[in-house]
């Protein structure tokens, strides 16, 4: 597997931070960020998704919450994304 970072949440403290990376073998997004809490998570199965798919989150599967400001650093089709430097 050959992650490429993509970015961090801006002015980050050292740790604890959403972060986001590609998977550049797969076009895979791999999403470091906050678990939903419990009312979102019963949210989002009280609205579902597609008439007949289950809303049970299987056990190798979960919910987080990506904040807005992360969003700009998920590639488009154009190929471009964002920019931020992990702190150090």
């Amino acid at each position: 597997m050959a992650l490429r970072f993509l970015g961090i949440w801006p002015n980050t403290p050292s740790d604890e931070s959403p972060t986001i990376w590609l998977d550049e073998a797969t076009g895979d997004l791999i999403i470091q960020s906050w678990k939903a809490d419990e009312a979102t998570i019963r949210e989002a199965q009280a609205v579902g998704s597609v008439p007949g798919h289950t809303t049970d989150i299987p056990p190798h599967e979960t919910v987080i919450r990506l904040p807005a400001n992360m969003l700009q650093f998920i590639p488009r089709p154009d190929g471009a994304t964002g920019s931020a430097s992990p702190r150090t």
